[in-house]
């Protein structure tokens, strides 16, 4: 017997999750923008301490 593709969500299989709305989103930081500027910083220190270490 072969299975048809199914489109659907799998996990909501029982009758009763099918009826339940999806989870609402988490909530997004005020601060979530500076997220990538604090990793370049992060990983330049990163970068330059190693690479001086090296070469001392």
């Amino acid at each position: 017997m072969q299975r048809r593709l199914v489109l659907t969500n799998e996990g909501a299989g029982h009758p009763m999750r099918r009826i339940l709305p999806p989870p609402p989103a988490p909530p997004r930081d005020a601060t979530a923008g500076d997220n990538d500027i604090r990793l370049f910083f992060l990983s330049f220190g990163a970068f330059f301490v190693s690479f001086s270490t090296m070469i001392f």
